[in-house]
């Protein structure tokens, strides 16, 4: 039996789009790309078995005609761990369509304002010196408390405590 390189040009093609589709704002995109990563992971993992044999059952074939069972063991245990995290990463696009009619994750801008600074190492901070915009979030100064009515709950009609809806 000769290697082929058509199984690693499509292990990697599908590596390379699964990395690109994970670094889209598009939730639905990095659901795609993940599953398109599990897909390789599974096409590597079978790849390293070697050549096919007989079942590894004891008593229908000899040792050394028998297929390695742990390549199958891990390929069963990527699809299932695969499934799991497709399905979490699905609950939240459903969560983010209901919430906000949009999928994408937004620009933050306290991230922005961080990549901003320059040249300034945490430990030479001083929270007390600094404007009101640029304090942690943890700063006393910086929390602004809004009224128990104002405040919202959660997407569940529940009753907010303290306050009448």
């Amino acid at each position: 039996m000769t290697p082929t390189v058509v199984l690693p040009v499509i292990i990697g093609g599908l590596y390379a789009a699964g990395v690109y589709l994970l670094l889209d704002r598009s939730l639905t995109r990095v659901l795609v790309g993940f599953l398109l990563l599990g897909n390789a992971t599974n096409l590597l993992l079978l790849s390293s078995a070697g050549p096919g044999g007989l079942p590894p059952i004891l008593g229908v074939a000899e040792a050394d005609e028998m297929s390695d069972p742990l390549p199958q063991a891990l390929i069963l245990t990527a699809i299932v761990i695969t499934f799991g995290v497709a399905a979490f990463v699905l609950a939240m696009i459903h969560r983010s369509w209901a919430l906000a009619r949009n999928e994408a994750v937004a620009t933050d801008e306290e991230d922005r304002r961080v990549a901003a600074r320059h040249d300034t190492d945490v430990d030479e901070l001083d929270p007390d010196e600094l404007a009101p915009e640029d304090r942690p979030a943890a700063h006393a100064d910086s929390l602004r408390r809004r009224p128990l009515t104002e405040r919202a709950a959660d997407d569940v009609d529940l009753p907010i405590a303290g306050g009448s809806r």
